[in-house]
């Protein structure tokens, strides 16, 4: 029995049912359309328990209205820093989120960037991180600064190197072209690129990843590889005096990246 799933919204979102070590029940992250939902769920013989929120974004939160109608008592939990109407239980940096009926237990990260008031979910080895991080990418900043969420993949690479990480979206062969034009030489990304290429050419997910795998092929964790430096300075003209620095230019680089 598989304790996390997906279900596929929209053109390459994901949002995760995590039934831990139920049959029956299950939690839904990110739910930006329910009638996806709504038709796994009794394909897969899933009531939900609970819903869990990483950010505001309507392609993360705008199911939640209708599946309330179908399950009015489900708790919705969500960022406190931001303005989600449908959220009950709102969530700040070190809260936990337990669900007994999946012997299921969460710890709650502020990782901003994305937007001002982003979470992560991380428990049992899994990291629900909506769209901070991706497979060999980051998100957009939106409404956070590069230094916010510098520092918020900084905490997330610091976790144990097995964390499987489901993010939001089916981003990998994209971003793995950028990564390349970061780093041509590495053989790690070269290897990857084929493997993900397979994999969609049988549209399979490529997520979950690990971050083990991210240290070794993601530009936005690799600021403090001299390789990766020398190429965005190289980039962008100029020398960079920290990595936070680095970290911004290749943000800057990957925003207007047409490879």
């Amino acid at each position: 029995m598989q304790p996390v799933l997906h279900v596929r919204a929209f053109e390459d979102n994901y949002i995760w049912v995590i039934r831990g070590n139920s049959r029956t029940h299950a939690a839904l992250v990110d739910p930006g359309d329910a009638a996806p939902v709504l038709a796994a769920l009794p394909r897969l013989g899933i009531t939900p328990t609970a819903i869990l929120c990483t950010h505001h974004h309507g392609d993360h939160v705008g199911g939640i209205p209708e599946l309330l109608r179908q399950f009015p008592e489900l708790p919705v939990y969500g960022p406190a820093h931001e303005n989600i109407d449908t959220v009950t239980h709102p969530l700040r940096d070190g809260d936990h989120v337990r669900f007994p009926d999946l012997d299921l237990y969460l710890s709650v990260l502020e990782v901003p960037g994305h937007t001002r008031g982003h979470l992560a979910y991380y428990g049992h080895g899994w990291l629900f991180c909506g769209d901070t991080l991706f497979s060999a990418g980051c998100g957009r900043l939106f409404e956070g600064t590069a230094a916010q969420m510098h520092a918020s993949l900084s905490r997330l690479a610091a976790l144990p190197g097995d964390t499987q990480v489901y993010c939001a979206h089916e981003y990998t062969l994209a971003n793995l072209r950028f990564a390349q034009a970061v780093e041509s030489d590495n053989a790690d990304i070269a290897a990857y690129r084929r493997q993900v290429e397979a994999q969609r050419s049988r549209d399979e997910p490529t997520v979950p990843s690990t971050l083990e795998r991210e240290l070794r092929i993601n530009p936005f964790l690799r600021s403090a590889v001299p390789e990766v430096r020398r190429k965005v300075e190289e980039h962008a003209g100029i020398l960079l005096p920290d990595n936070l620095s680095v970290f911004a230019a290749v943000r800057s680089w990957k925003d207007n990246f047409r490879g």
